[in-house]
């Protein structure tokens, strides 16, 4: 189990404009940088380019970096594998994950994408995998796969298809120890329609949520940081009960095993987010 513990707010950039990177890297806790849905086909060599460019002049912050390469069955996996062994990149994004065995066989931490009918399906399965910090859900690709034409209703809110598929993807990682990524909001201006997703996000148990522009980065991390108020209640609770943490009362309520994890889990956010 990897030690990496980022912060909420991830954001992808199109590897073939690296102009954007430090933007995005000012801006996001962690960039995923995209060679795969974000680039035209005819500029996956060029975006491979730039990305030796970035490394090369220093450019890549390794730590707060992921790759997201093409799917094991894509004729541009080979090469986007090749050059992310080439560059010692330490993190990478599988999208289109489906077979445990092409994801051991990268040379890296991996952010394991399902967004499949078999990829959801192995869940579970490619999460327990060694070398995977993180697992990501998403909705289109899987929709698309399963002969459908829309993943969510005329409201903006997801089919139960795609809730399920959540709710698989976020019990798989969990199992497994990993990180848990929300998928992206596609509707860029709905920053209302975002913040709600975001609040379900840390209610459930996500560790992030990945935006596709950066207007939605400060919503995600606003949403993801605990309130001053919910803060101070773990801190009191925590003190109260020390080491002892069997079944009691705190303010004239039970509290037990599971509210004492809450607890640690908002102070926890409280770290990753900043607030203090």
């Amino acid at each position: 189990m990897s030690d990496w513990s980022p912060g909420p707010a991830w954001l992808f950039c199109p590897a073939d404009r690296p102009e954007r990177y430090p933007k995005a890297l000012a801006a996001a806790d962690v960039v995923i940088l995209d060679l795969e849905d974000a680039v035209a086909p005819g500029n996956k060599p060029a975006a491979r380019e730039a990305l030796r460019g970035l490394v090369a002049d220093g450019t890549l912050e390794r730590d707060r970096t992921v790759v997201r390469i093409n799917a094991a069955d894509s004729h541009e996996h080979a090469a986007d594998a090749a050059l992310t062994g080439e560059l010692g990149i330490a993190r990478v994004m599988l999208s289109k994950s489906e077979d445990p065995a092409t994801i051991t066989a990268l040379p890296h931490q991996v952010v394991v994408l399902v967004e499949t009918p078999l990829g959801i399906e192995r869940a579970a399965e490619l999460a327990s995998a060694d070398n995977v910090v993180g697992l990501m859900w998403g909705a289109d690709d899987l929709v698309a796969g399963l002969g459908g034409t829309a993943s969510r209703k005329a409201d903006g809110t997801f089919r139960d298809v795609a809730r399920y598929a959540r709710s698989r993807a976020l019990v798989a990682a969990k199992a497994s120890g990993r990180l848990a990524l929300d998928a992206v909001h596609m509707d860029i201006d709905d920053l209302d329609g975002l913040a709600s997703a975001c609040e379900d996000a840390v209610a459930v148990g996500f560790d992030a949520t990945v935006a596709i522009h950066p207007k939605q980065v400060d919503v995600i991390r606003a949403s993801y940081a605990p309130s001053a108020e919910r803060i101070d209640w773990a801190r009191r609770l925590l003190a109260h009960v020390g080491d002892d943490r069997g079944v009691t009362t705190f303010e004239g309520r039970m509290v037990d095993g599971p509210i004492f994890k809450q607890a640690e889990r908002i102070l926890r956010l409280a770290h990753t987010t900043g607030v203090r």
